[in-house]
Formats: C-alpha cells, sequence, structure tokens
C-alpha cells in the first residue's frame, strides 16, 4: 500500500484566467479526485444592481480582458430583449462582424500560443522550451502567421468597437457608429492575405491532427452532454435556439433563451467558486456538459459557411459525431476560425456594412426581464437582467463559459489522469517526432 498523495498545480498556466489543479491519489494508488479550482469571486451580478440598464452593456466587458466583446453584446441584447428593442438590420451586421473578429483572433491565439508548444516541441519536451517563446524562435513563420490573423481580427474589432479590448459602440437599439466606406475598403483589402493564412492555419492542424491522432483518440476521451447555439441548424456564435446534445448524439433540446431555466441546472461544489451548469432534466453529475468548439461543432447539423462546412465533414469522419475527444477542441477550434472568415469577407462585401442607418433615437427604458444569449470564444453566455420602470436593475444573473465548461473540465482531468496514474497509458501512446527538435 502507498501513502495517499496530494498533487497540486498552482497557477495552472497558459490559461485564459485563474485557476489550480489538485489531484487526490488514495492508498491504493489509484485516482480518488481531481479538481479544477477557482479560488476568487468577482461579484459581477452584485455590482450591476442598481445600475441603470445602459450601463450594465458597459459594464459587462470587464468580466473578461480576453473576450470582452462577446460580454458586451449579450450585455446589450439582453436590455434590447427586455425593453423590446430591435435595432436596425445595418447594426446587427456590425455586431456580428466584431465578433466574428473577435473569434478569429482569440481562436489564433489559442491555437498557437496555449496549444501549439506542445505538439510543436512534444508533450513531454522541457517546459522552458515548450512555449510560445520558443515558437517565435524555431519556427518564425509560423509566428507571423499567427501574428497577422490575431492582429487582423483585434484591429477589425478596433475599428467598430472603438476599442480592441472592452468596446463601447453597441448601444440599446443599435451601435453609436456606422462603419466608414474607407475602413470597409481597407478591410477587404487585408481580406486575400487573411483567407492566406487562415488557410494556412488548416493545414498546419491537419497535420497536428494527423501526427497525433493516437493522442486524439485516446487521451481524454470524455462522454458529455454539449451545448450551443444553432439558427437553422447551423453553427451560429451571434443569436438563435439554444440546443442540447446527450453523450450518445441526439439532440434533446432546442430551446429559446427565455426558457432556459428548465434547461440549466447549477449546482455548487465545495472546492470552487465556479458553480457546475448542466442539463437540468438530467441530473448532476449525470447532466454534465460542455460548451467551447467542439461542442458546438457537435450540436450543429452544419456549418453556415462553404470551407467549414468541408472542414466539418473532414473532421467528423475522423472522430465521429459527437466526438468526444477532448484534444478535439483545437480542430473544431480551426474550424470555427475558418467560418469567421469566411462571415468577415461575407459581411465586408455587404452593402448594408456601411449604412448610416444603425440605431434607433427613440429607446426609452421600462419595466421587463431580458435574456440574452451568445458564444464566446470558450463557450455560451447567458445574461437575465430584471429592471424597474426607471430602467434600474434589480438583479441578474450571469451565466459564463467557465460555468458551463468548469465540470466538463474535471471529467476529462479525471479521464486523462487514471490513463496517465493508473494504467500509465501515456508509455503505450504512438507520439511522433517533435516538429522541432530542441
Amino acid at each position: 500500500m502507498t501513502e495517499e498523495k496530494v498533487i497540486r498545480v498552482d497557477p495552472v498556466t497558459r490559461l485564459e484566467g485563474h485557476g489550480s489543479l489538485t489531484l487526490k491519489m488514495g492508498t491504493d494508488g489509484k485516482v480518488k479526485d481531481v479538481q479544477f479550482n477557482v479560488e476568487s469571486t468577482r461579484f459581477f451580478e452584485k455590482f450591476l444592481e442598481g445600475r441603470p440598464m445602459e450601463e450594465a452593456v458597459r459594464i459587462a466587458p470587464r468580466i473578461c480582458g480576453i473576450c470582452p466583446i462577446p460580454h458586451h453584446l449579450v450585455s446589450v441584447k439582453t436590455v434590447e430583449d427586455a425593453w423590446d428593442v430591435t435595432p436596425p438590420p445595418a447594426a446587427i451586421k456590425l455586431r456580428r462582424l466584431l465578433i466574428e473578429a473577435k473569434q478569429l483572433s482569440s481562436h489564433a491565439i489559442h491555437f498557437y500560443a496555449l496549444a501549439a508548444p506542445d505538439f510543436v516541441f512534444g508533450p513531454f519536451a522541457d517546459p522552458a522550451v515548450r512555449n510560445v517563446a520558443a515558437v517565435l524562435k524555431h519556427l518564425p513563420d509560423v509566428a507571423v502567421q499567427a501574428i497577422k490573423l490575431m492582429q487582423f481580427g483585434q484591429e477589425l474589432c478596433k475599428t467598430i468597437g472603438a476599442k480592441a479590448i472592452h468596446p463601447t459602440t453597441a448601444i440599446p437599439g443599435g451601435m453609436l457608429s456606422p462603419l466608414k466606406e474607407e475602413e470597409r475598403d481597407y478591410w477587404l483589402g487585408e481580406v486575400p492575405d487573411l483567407m492566406d493564412n487562415m488557410m494556412n492555419t488548416v493545414d498546419l492542424a491537419k497535420q497536428v491532427v494527423n501526427d497525433y491522432i493516437d493522442v486524439i483518440t485516446k487521451v481524454a476521451v470524455t462522454p458529455t452532454y454539449y451545448l450551443g447555439l444553432t439558427n437553422n441548424g447551423e453553427l451560429d456564435i451571434y443569436d438563435g435556439k439554444v440546443r442540447v446534445m446527450d453523450p450518445e448524439g441526439k439532440i434533446v433540446a432546442d430551446f429559446e433563451p427565455h426558457e432556459y431555466t428548465d434547461y440549466y441546472g447549477e449546482h455548487i461544489p465545495n472546492h470552487s467558486y465556479a458553480t457546475h451548469i448542466y442539463y437540468k432534466p438530467a441530473g448532476y453529475p449525470e447532466g454534465i456538459w460542455r460548451a467551447n468548439t467542439l461542442a458546438r461543432c457537435n450540436v450543429a447539423d452544419k456549418m453556415a459557411t462553404p470551407l467549414a462546412q468541408e472542414a466539418l465533414e473532414e473532421m467528423r469522419e475522423l472522430v465521429g459525431r459527437p466526438s468526444h475527444h477532448t484534444f478535439a477542441y483545437h480542430y473544431a477550434r480551426v474550424i470555427e476560425m475558418v467560418q469567421a472568415t469566411e462571415w468577415i469577407k461575407k459581411l465586408l462585401e455587404d452593402p448594408d456594412i456601411v449604412s448610416t442607418d444603425v440605431k434607433l433615437s427613440d429607446v426609452e427604458p421600462k419595466a421587463g426581464e431580458g435574456v440574452g444569449i451568445v458564444e464566446a470564444p470558450r463557450g455560451t453566455l447567458l445574461h437575465n437582467y430584471e429592471c424597474d420602470e426607471d430602467g434600474i436593475i434589480t438583479k441578474a444573473n450571469l451565466i459564463v463559459a467557465t460555468n458551463n465548461n468548469i465540470a466538463g473540465i474535471e471529467k476529462s482531468l479525471m479521464d486523462a489522469a487514471k490513463l496517465i496514474f493508473e494504467k500509465e497509458g501515456h508509455k503505450e501512446l504512438d507520439l511522433p517526432e517533435p516538429m522541432v527538435k530542441t
């Protein structure tokens, strides 16, 4: 018999946020528990209470420095829902362009900076080498490609949102200002280079998937429920119905945002301030779900754009539908990058994108309750506000990507830990030679 053992990783690096990992081993050498710990709370729901609804649209982006734009847009959608406001079509197209630009830049950062070092240098390389700085040093062409994708997305966000981080341009009833024709023309001129860099990224992703197929199909293959937005069955990150798929691949729910309390369950763990959201009809822990890229690619019948659809079909031939392969999230991330790129091109070519009819002039506060949903890069965001007749928020409920994913993260980590510590399965994995030897 061995002694009980606790392995603690604090902080977890290469993570957009703050967290730690605790793994507990029993005296029998078996994994007893794996916890992903979120050790602080930020009280944004309480910050919003007592404030005018239109201020929420400026406060909510501060929830996350990585994805402030989805929080900005989900907040304004929530206010508009409570006040029965429908923005002009051109404003909706500008918002879509804004969120797709953010999707592109965030996924590029994640793929190249957070994931790529493990695949480029190998998962057992020295951590001092296995990082984005080494990618810049050893693969400068790949690094430049990554920077161009990230820069395109961030700078386009700045053009539309006034700021690349914590934008201010979405307001109840539309957008503060239109996109100028000269700005549209500039970004259209950058699209060919964007498309080239995107397709090169697809080629790199395919190489990674083919090289590491043994890892993808054996490590952390974790069946869960899945959650994501679809619009007439197509993957949509701005609008649509909320769809839930069970672990066998059956669509078990397809509901409007206002119905979320019938489907969202909330479990409060003892070890974390982040509550675990799950599929309520199935109960906890049976109903644990995951959001994010792979979840969206699972629940959607198809992508909204042709090149992304081709990529989705290739992925499904390889890992099936539903795919429970945690490492396939990287593949799905690239598929969404393709769709974002195609959406950006399509929207920039739309004459309405430079329309000056982008805001209503008669928006007035009133008592009401609103629910808004969009997809952030790492999962579904839901905001729910109640306000009085003066438009002052009396109650707010925010369910973010971390809440939707954290129970699934722990389940996936448990599967990986059992493979590594109980079966030493990592010794049997067919790992390729690193792309770069250091």
